[in-house]
């Protein structure tokens, strides 16, 4: 790699006529786009083992900071839907490497907070920026070639997952050595690391777009009217993040109650099975570029459907309860990261637009499923629960199944 400007070579396949294709990205470039996804989206994750100590410095309860884990997550959501289209107009490696800036900055305030005021305000900038790996994946999924965006697209994700994970177990580990605060001034010391090798090894990348940010934010109700293939993916991962969503936040309330009667310590412990998840997202997306797409994505609805009536049916032992998370985890994470590598494959200007609509509806989906996750725990337990996610694969499924009637019908008649 040359200061970001690495050289696509061209590899010349022999077939009755010649094809010029790109080759392959460079391995290395796409394993530090995986880890910058990874240290960036892990600052979104670090506060939720640390609310207690938090609660502590500032003399409050956890139901009190846990304010600060909301506002976070309210800065990320407002981030994709205001920052990420930029990455259509502006060169995503200044974005990148702007927003790494912002983030220092956040981490180091809320390293130095002295009041919940300000933890609270300097937590919403820091989700407000960290927005980052959704705008690398679509520069990933750029640089790629259509042979191998796939693999490529689940190769990033599997950096982001990862993340997410193991953010949880190592913020834990350092706030209960050295203090909450300890955690992001590590953090903000790692993101200025970040953003210096990101700004001298990332590819450049031209400007695709011309419209105004005004434009830019109007253009995304019209990409959700015209683009089918946007409409249909967004569907699949609102109704499987809302399902996977759905479990995960009542899976304490059930490891409390017979057999198990097991506290929230254990429930965390379930979060390593999600290894497993993060691990197949780029097996997934392998298989994403060798077979179509869109039957991946059936496949992947099934296997998640197939959770929850594992859960629901041999649930209550810990084997059957932990095969069911697996299959959890590793359906969700196939459906996204299929739903991505078709999204991908639209318009290549308006690659981060559509990751705004997408995500932005997946994290609609997954309020939805918390939401009707604990309705149905309050209504008939444990039942209810997989009642929930059960009925939410259904749909997505119904959806999927009458669409390929359609596309069926509009291909006969073509035909004709």
């Amino acid at each position: 790699m040359e200061n970001g400007h690495e050289s696509r070579t061209l590899v010349v396949l022999e077939t009755e006529t010649a094809q010029v294709l790109p080759a392959p990205l460079d391995r290395r470039l796409v394993w530090m786009m995986a880890v910058a996804c990874a240290f960036s989206i892990a600052n979104l994750y670090y506060v939720q083992p640390l609310l207690a100590l938090m609660g502590q410095s500032f003399r409050l309860s956890v139901n009190q900071i846990g304010g600060v884990a909301t506002l976070m997550q309210l800065g990320f959501a407002s981030g994709l839907l205001l920052v990420v289209p930029l990455g259509d107009r502006y060169p995503r490696r200044t974005l990148i490497v702007s927003l790494l800036v912002v983030v220092t900055l956040a981490l180091l305030l809320v390293a130095t907070s002295p009041t919940i005021s300000v933890l609270s305000t300097a937590g919403f900038i820091l989700g407000f920026a960290t927005v980052v790996p959704q705008l690398l994946v679509p520069l990933a999924a750029s640089q790629a070639a259509p042979f191998e965006r796939g693999r490529v697209v689940g190769t990033v994700m599997s950096g982001l997952l990862i993340g997410i994970l193991l953010a949880r177990v190592v913020s834990g580990m350092i706030g209960a050595l050295f203090g909450w605060r300890a955690v992001y001034w590590s953090a903000a010391v790692l993101m200025i690391v970040l953003a210096l090798v990101l700004r001298f090894f990332l590819p450049a990348d031209r400007q695709r777009s011309t419209m105004s940010y005004g434009q830019l934010l109007r253009s995304l109700g019209s990409l959700l009217r015209t683009e089918l293939v946007l409409r249909e993916a967004g569907i699949f991962y609102a109704l499987s993040f809302g399902a996977f969503s759905a479990f995960w936040v009542t899976l304490t309330f059930f490891l409390q109650t017979p057999p198990y009667h097991y506290g929230s310590a254990v429930a965390g412990l379930f979060g390593l099975v999600g290894v497993v998840g993060a691990l197949s997202a780029s097996i997934v997306g392998r298989l994403a570029d060798r077979f179509p797409v869109r039957s991946a994505t059936g496949i992947a609805l099934l296997i998640v459907l197939l959770s929850f009536f594992c859960m629901w049916l041999i649930g209550y032992w810990l084997w059957g309860l932990i095969l069911g998370v697996i299959l959890l985890d590793l359906g969700t994470q196939a459906v996204h990261v299929s739903n991505q590598t078709r999204i991908y494959s639209l318009n290549p200007d308006a690659r981060n637009r559509l990751n705004t609509v997408y995500m932005v509806t997946g994290f609609i989906g997954g309020a939805l499923g918390s939401f009707l996750g604990t309705w149905g725990w309050s209504l008939a337990g444990w039942n209810g629960v997989c009642s929930v996610g059960s009925l939410m694969l259904a749909a997505a499924l119904a959806v999927y199944i009458i669409n390929s009637k359609c596309m069926a019908r509009k291909e006969a008649e073509r035909a004709l």
